[in-house]
């Protein structure tokens, strides 16, 4: 038994040593914790005073609820008591506050006093450290330093989504056209790099990447696209009645255009000075590639029998295309216009370009 009390009484002590320690490294590390992380804490202490105090009343109101339900004091013997529990609440907030208010004010004082070293890693969240944890803080500054000397990013990367209306330009309006307004769409989807030109100003940027472009129009009239024998490609009406007809076009461009972001010069981004997309932006350049495929569909009904047809080829469309585009907007957001600057097809007797007007995303 003598044996048995020994064994638990140094267990005991070595537990109480161990906690002892720990509770020396905490300490050890509060005291290296910058003024901005012990103003967060006491922040949050005083928050959780408040949560668990009304959460403590909430259960001894419903305690007292249940004891009247029960027949076991009056009503107004409950209303008496619940007045009581709050007050008493009401007081240990008070009081629980009251010593983190002088915590906040002590800590102020120290900072006043120079008694608490700056936060050590500016422009980022607080790392604690112990004492064991020199060579830790000699590292992490190391890598700091690396990151602080590293050279300035000065190129981004975004993916652009382009959608809306599109349409054919002949006789060089597109007024009375052919093709439907609404039916008629193009959507265009890419990546592209953003750079920076000049080193110590943000406004002026070389936008440049790849896209691709879905081109559609929709012929008015119960018309469709045939190919001729003469190279040509002719809108000709179709001998049924056509619920749809629409004719599409798929390209693999190059955009490149000069960007105007005024999104200003600073920024607290990364290892960046300066922001993107933040702002007002302003795009003008152009696109050039190759059409990928040309796509026609058509469906029609006869005698209830719902008909689809799909027709792959080139229609004599250009195999190339090349244009200009610009586009004006808000951060990611912009108004999008691109414009043809070959014909559709190549050898028709009147020349038709493609006009496309929508909305333009670029996402960072």
């Amino acid at each position: 038994m003598t044996k048995i009390i020994f064994y638990l009484t140094v267990f005991i002590l070595l537990f109480i040593s161990k906690i002892q320690a720990q509770d020396s490294i905490l300490k050890d590390e509060h005291s290296h914790q910058s003024f901005e992380s012990q103003v967060k804490l006491i922040s949050s202490k005083i928050e959780n005073i408040t949560k668990e105090e009304k959460l403590a009343l909430k259960i001894e109101v419903e305690a007292v609820n249940v004891d009247l339900e029960n027949g076991k004091i009056t009503k107004e013997e409950a209303e008496s008591k619940k007045q009581k529990l709050a007050e008493t609440r009401a007081k240990n907030i008070e009081n629980r506050i009251g010593l983190e208010q002088e915590n906040l004010k002590n800590l102020v004082q120290q900072k006043v006093d120079g008694k608490i070293a700056e936060e050590y890693k500016p422009n980022s969240f607080a790392f604690v450290f112990s004492k064991s944890s020199g060579k830790n803080r000699e590292k992490y500054q190391r890598k700091q330093d690396s990151i602080a000397n590293a050279p300035e990013k000065r190129t981004t990367s975004q993916f652009v989504l382009a959608f809306g209306a599109n349409n054919l330009v002949t006789n060089k309006v597109v007024a009375n056209s052919d093709f439907y307004y609404w039916q008629s769409r193009f959507f265009e989807w890419g990546f592209t790099e953003n750079t920076r030109i000049f080193k110590n100003h943000n406004v002026l940027h070389l936008k440049y990447g790849f896209s691709v472009m879905y081109n559609t129009i929709c012929p008015t009239g119960n018309r469709y696209f045939v190919a001729a024998p003469n190279n040509q490609t002719n809108l000709e009406i179709f001998p049924y009645k056509l619920e749809d007809s629409r004719f599409k076009n798929v390209y693999l461009v190059a955009p490149l255009h000069l960007e105007f972001d005024f999104s200003g010069n600073k920024s607290n981004l990364g290892n960046s000075s300066f922001s993107s997309h933040k702002g007002v932006r302003f795009g003008i350049g152009g696109y050039g590639g190759f059409r990928v495929k040309s796509k026609q569909k058509m469906y029609y009904t006869i005698d209830d029998d719902k008909i689809r047809i799909k027709t792959k080829g080139d229609f004599n469309a250009n195999d190339f295309i090349y244009g200009v585009s610009t586009y004006l907007g808000y951060k990611e957001t912009s108004l999008y216009l691109k414009y043809d600057l070959n014909p559709l097809f190549k050898n028709n007797g009147v020349d038709q370009n493609n006009i496309s007007l929508g909305v333009r995303f670029d996402f960072n």
